[in-house]
């Protein structure tokens, strides 16, 4: 396992401050759903962050890695879809939940097979193109500032961060682990940074 540099760790706690930030003041006018699925998702980001920092790369080792790596962007993409698509609120999250119990059910029971890896690819895949597309659609449309599209940015390098360890601990990785490690504080740190500018300067209001 490769060892945390202390420029990981400084990465990864500005991350967190970040994440903190964001839970606390930068989605305080939302509506209520939107507001917990928001708090969900950098809630887990911040946690994870700490935890990397305390406890090094191994804490990647543990089982709910895949979990976890889950939680942010269905939560992220509820959120979002909640706010701006309300014809599809309720089939969302009915999506939301069903996706993330087929995850947690697949990878807490054997399941000799590719059903799991599947299920992986459809649930962070759809969370994925939503966190990416609707932010940068509603700024293409003008229903949103064009710092918006920066949401999608950021829901692009979750997604593929989501992917990465998602895979990682399935033991398919995409990449070498050590890519995977080396890049990791910095697509966390990038990823916050977009999401943090999208949220605060994107709103019309």
């Amino acid at each position: 396992m490769i060892k945390m540099t202390m420029l990981d760790r400084l990465l990864l706690l500005i991350t967190g401050i970040l994440a903190a930030y964001q839970v606390a003041v930068g989605i305080d006018s939302f509506s209520t759903l939107p507001i917990v699925a928001y708090s969900i998702a950098f809630g887990v980001l911040l946690v994870a962050g700490l935890l990397l920092i305390i406890l090094g790369f191994e804490v990647l080792e543990a089982p709910i890695v895949v979990i976890v790596s889950t939680i942010i962007p269905l939560a992220l993409s509820l959120g979002l879809v909640w706010q701006h698509l309300i014809a599809w609120r309720v089939i969302y999250l009915v999506f939301a939940i069903i996706g993330f119990l087929a995850i947690v059910i697949t990878r807490t029971f054997s399941v000799c097979n590719k059903i799991p890896t599947i299920v992986l690819a459809i649930v962070h895949g759809v969370a994925g193109i939503v966190i990416f597309l609707l932010p940068v659609t509603l700024a293409a449309r003008g229903d949103m500032r064009p710092w918006f599209a920066l949401v999608g940015v950021g829901g692009a390098l979750i997604g593929i961060g989501g992917l990465l360890l998602s895979f990682l601990k399935a033991g398919k990785p995409i990449f070498s682990r050590e890519m995977i490690l080396k890049i990791l504080p910095g697509l966390l740190l990038v990823m916050t940074i977009c999401f943090v500018i999208g949220f605060m300067f994107g709103p019309l209001q």
